[in-house]
């Protein structure tokens, strides 16, 4: 069970703060109390959540590490890409890794599609618009991940990255 203050990365909105942890009835459907995380967006308009302690429907996890955040810079150079050709599929495997929700999915992600990208961009291409906001997604997710593992702002994690990369 997390604590308030604690940072976490809840489903596709990304880095929360739990800032409160209350007990009221639940949609009224009984009289038991569930017991309530109160969370805050640290990045995005600072709106607020509540969601229950127990919620199976809804990915949260808590925020890795720096060491981690470390540990997976050194291996971007070795992760595997995930490119697949027929763009349904492609679709539905990325979004399965966002909804995953991993660190180690979301660099595969951004590995694959800026590769993709840089090869299409030198034939005078452009990314699919899917495959664009896929990438947007997974960056949202990782740098804001990564800006509070690392003590940074999320606009700081791409030059460290650059500057830790082996």
């Amino acid at each position: 069970m997390f604590k308030i203050n604690d940072y976490v990365m809840y489903g596709s909105m990304g880095v929360c703060q739990i800032i409160d942890i209350s007990k009221e009835k639940y949609l009224n459907l009984s009289s038991d109390e569930t017991e309530f995380y109160v969370l805050q967006t640290v990045y995005n308009n600072k709106m607020t959540i509540k969601t229950p302690v127990n919620n199976p429907k809804v990915s949260m996890r808590e925020i890795i590490t720096k060491d981690d955040v470390l540990s997976l810079i050194s291996t971007i150079s070795e992760t595997e890409t995930m490119w697949v050709n027929d763009d349904r599929k492609r679709n539905t495997d990325f979004r399965a890794a966002l909804r995953r929700g991993t660190s180690e999915d979301y660099i595969k992600i951004i590995k694959t599609l800026y590769l993709e990208k840089k090869e299409k961009s030198a034939a005078g291409k452009k990314l699919r618009k899917m495959d664009e906001e896929i990438m947007k997604a997974a960056e949202k997710q990782l740098y804001e991940e990564f800006a509070i593992a690392l003590n940074l702002s999320p606009s700081e994690v791409v030059p460290f990255i650059l500057n830790n990369i082996s």
